[in-house]
């Protein structure tokens, strides 16, 4: 969703007339939310509860740091922050199976073969060819990768050894050169990436939407996952 000028300063304006405590009470449906969108492909002994916890703490650093000269609305800069707490303890957990780190890392493999060789955007049958597989087993091999969401977008680690002010830094840029990657993305995927992570709509309400199948909006993902993957290559 994009902001108008007036909606931001708006924003910024109720932020600085608002307690910290009615603050963090009216963000809490946003925590519930992310935590409910990140737990649908987790595994079942992952709790819900415990994702939520970790956004609270998420939302409270966000509502201590949030500075609203700092060219994004709250929701915005709390969304990533309480995102941010709820990766850092599944990354923690290792949740992800490796079949799946292993075939995502060599869908974006091909995918970066592919978009060198051509010089733009790999569709899904020059990527099956590159594969070797047909376009359904593709398919089906790209919706599996949708669950691989939680970690693979934001995996880069920092080199041993970085205090804390390379450490900020090393977010920050990170975090740049993801938004830029995800502005090259195919038209449908960055409307998907939008829907889902910035709108909180689920996949059928994607579908609905995008006119395709709650599967196919999984597929998308996944493919759009391991494009970034090969975009965010020099991060790896």
């Amino acid at each position: 969703m994009r902001f108008g000028t007036e909606a931001m300063l708006s924003e910024y304006e109720v932020h600085s007339r608002q307690p910290t405590e009615h603050l963090i009470h009216q963000h809490l449906p946003l925590v519930k939310r992310i935590a409910s969108q990140l737990a649908v492909k987790l595994p079942s002994h992952i709790e819900i509860d415990d994702l939520i916890q970790v956004g609270l703490i998420g939302l409270l650093k966000a509502v201590d740091d949030y500075q609203s000269d700092s060219g994004a609305v709250f929701s915005t800069y709390a969304t990533i922050r309480i995102r941010g707490a709820m990766l850092d303890e599944l990354r923690g957990r290792d949740w992800l199976p490796r079949s799946v780190q292993r075939d995502l890392g060599r869908v974006a493999a091909a995918i970066e073969r592919c978009e060198q060789r051509l010089g733009r955007p790999a569709g899904e049958k020059e990527i099956a060819d590159e594969l070797g597989m047909p376009v359904e087993e593709y398919r089906t091999l790209a919706g599996e990768l949708a669950c691989a969401r939680i970690t693979q977008l934001d995996e880069a680690e920092l080199p041993p050894g970085a205090d804390e002010p390379d450490d900020q830094f090393f977010e920050s840029t990170k975090r740049e050169a993801l938004v830029a990657s995800i502005e090259t993305l195919p038209e449908k995927e960055r409307i998907m990436l939008s829907l889902y992570y910035s709108e909180g709509l689920n996949l059928k309400e994607i579908g609905l939407v995008l006119g395709v199948s709650e599967s196919r909006v999984s597929q998308i993902h996944g493919q759009a996952v391991a494009r970034l993957k090969a975009k965010l290559s020099d991060w790896r």
